[in-house]
């Protein structure tokens, strides 16, 4: 080895041992490390540049750096850089690189959960106007063959294993970036999909845990599509911007089929929680020559009507994209009940409840309540409400549609998101008390802790009702169903004592919560009410006294 590739090596080696062991330390003071987790360090990379130092400087990442970071240790180089010329010698220079990282990879001095089982060893040289880049990809056997044992042993243990058997939150985000790896999966819907869905479906009664794998399965999938897909058929505009620009005219001739299917599995998946993201997926693929890109993007998936023609209106449904797009030919009773009847027919089908709505027509309603996203689909269902005669029918789509930790897109998720059924639901309580049955079982299932658009029902519910002692349990409900955050209500009026005696006997099979909860909706701070006793009269204060005993 020449003098001069020795003198960079020692260099950069006093560095970064100091690095690994400082790191080494910390690494073992970590407590309940995943078990699919082979190691944190799987990255090198050394670069030097000419700067405005005589002989440039060393710059060593341990971890892959972003674009706009800059988190490399520093080293001063030596005169020996000035021998490093021409490009052999750099390449010299990289393989003692990659051997003297390969010995240190495959002994594992700093402790089995040090290195990962993988490693990518780079090189950057600063040549006149031109950056010379190596790098190598190292592998280390005995630690794959460990890793994909226990990956096995997770699958069948956690992942397939009977309920109430859980696999720990560090262990999702893990195995979410082990599915798009493969070292350890075949790249296909076909292997992938039931792992994916037999972990929703362990969560489906727990909304953190739900949300928590969804997000971590569709990040490592858009990292996927990024890293190993687009990247090579695409160049990014820039650091900061999500556009995609194809390389070359003939990109699509370079198109391996599989990694295209794997693709667009990607696209669809990610798009539950990305909706925009699977719009532009799509289209580049489309860009690609996928015809089944373009399917999807005119007709979704196949397994539903697409097209619905009548003489009184049209209906277009995408499952891929989640939309159906309603025109409405004629406004009346029998435009709106077919309509319907289209809508519920695609949900009794498995079209995903949570969709959004594009509409053509001519009237708007919307509902009396402050809270409501005025979209077009709230507007197709207060259309809807306009006719009486459609109510029994809106009440089918409703106990359909209605799905706890689901929700409509017809708005970025927001305080004004809202669980399927929602607007068929409130203004069917509103029109008419036949239907408070449904809105007592919409308050039981709505996930008060997530949405909020139910906060102010209970002051449109009085309004449109008023109060009596055989409304109280709905009222209750209703108020019960709110956002944990929830303020009082605003001018609601329950100074009667036969109001105040049927709101006691509601209350007193509750928790002590649901009572706090509802009292502070309806007086707000229990200082507020004991001042509202000192102005009322005996009986109704005797009632408040029964009220304020359920305050802390």
């Amino acid at each position: 080895m020449k003098q001069s590739v020795e003198n960079f090596l020692a260099d950069v080696w006093e560095k970064l041992t100091a690095v690994y062991q400082q790191e080494s330390q910390r690494i073992s003071a970590i407590q309940n490390q995943s078990r699919l987790q082979a190691g944190i360090f799987n990255y090198l990379k050394v670069a030097w540049k000419k700067g405005q130092s005589q002989n440039g400087t060393i710059y060593i990442d341990v971890y892959e750096p972003f674009s706009w970071s800059d988190s490399a240790y520093k080293v001063d180089a030596g005169t020996y850089i000035q021998e490093f010329t021409e490009k052999n010698q750099v390449e010299e220079l990289f393989s003692a690189l990659s051997t003297k990282m390969e010995r240190m990879f495959q002994a594992q001095p700093y402790g089995p959960r040090f290195f990962d089982y993988h490693f990518q060893v780079m090189l950057e040289f600063e040549h006149g106007e031109t950056i010379w880049v190596f790098q190598k990809e190292l592998l280390h056997e005995h630690k794959l063959a460990f890793m994909k044992q226990e990956l096995a042993s997770f699958i069948q243990t956690k992942v397939l294993a009977e309920l109430p058997v859980r696999p720990s939150d560090n262990d999702e985000f893990f195995f979410a970036q082990h599915l798009v790896n493969p070292h350890f999966f075949q790249q296909t819907a076909e292997e992938i999909e039931p792992l994916v869905r037999q972990l929703q479906e362990k969560h489906l009664a727990n909304k953190e845990r739900l949300d928590q794998w969804i997000y971590y399965y569709t990040t490592a999938f858009k990292n996927w599509a990024e890293d190993h897909f687009l990247k090579y058929h695409f160049e990014q505009a820039g650091d900061y911007t999500n556009e995609w620009v194809p390389k070359t005219e003939d990109t699509a001739q370079d198109i391996e089929q599989e990694k295209l299917d794997f693709f667009l599995y990607v696209t669809v998946k990610l798009g539950y929680k990305e909706p925009a993201t699977r719009l532009q997926y799509l289209k580049l693929a489309k860009q690609l020559g996928s015809q089944q890109a373009i399917d999807y993007l005119q007709k979704g998936s196949g397994r539903f009507e697409s097209m619905h023609k009548s003489d009184v209106f049209e209906g277009r449904a995408n499952d891929i994209l989640q939309t159906i797009d309603l025109r409405m030919k004629e406004e009346g009773e029998t435009a709106y009940r077919e309509a319907l009847h289209y809508i519920i027919h695609l949900l009794q089908e498995g079209f995903p409840k949570g969709y959004n709505m594009t509409l053509k027509a001519k009237v708007k309603n919307f509902l009396p309540l402050k809270k409501l996203a005025k979209s077009k689909l709230h507007q197709f269902f207060a259309n809807c409400l306009a006719y009486p005669s459609l109510f029994p029918l809106l009440a089918d789509y409703a106990q359909i549609a209605m799905e706890e930790f689901t929700w409509y897109q017809d708005v970025e998720p927001s305080e004004k998101s809202a669980m399927p059924g929602t607007y068929a639901v409130f203004g069917l309580g509103l029109y008419s008390k036949d239907y408070f049955p449904l809105v007592l079982n919409y308050m039981a299932l709505v996930d008060s802790e997530h949405q909020s658009v139910q906060d102010s029902y209970g002051e449109a519910f009085v309004e449109a009702h008023g109060l009596s002692t055989e409304l109280i349990p709905v009222f209750v409900a209703i108020l019960l169903g709110a956002n944990e955050s929830a303020k009082p209500l605003k001018g609601i009026e329950i100074m009667d004592a036969n109001l105040l005696k049927a709101l006691v006997q509601e209350l007193e099979d509750k928790e002590d919560y649901e009572r706090e909860f509802v009292l502070y909706r309806l007086f707000g701070s229990p200082q507020k009410l004991r001042q509202r006793m000192k102005q009322e009269a005996t009986q109704i204060k005797e009632e408040l006294e029964k009220l304020r005993q359920w305050i802390s």
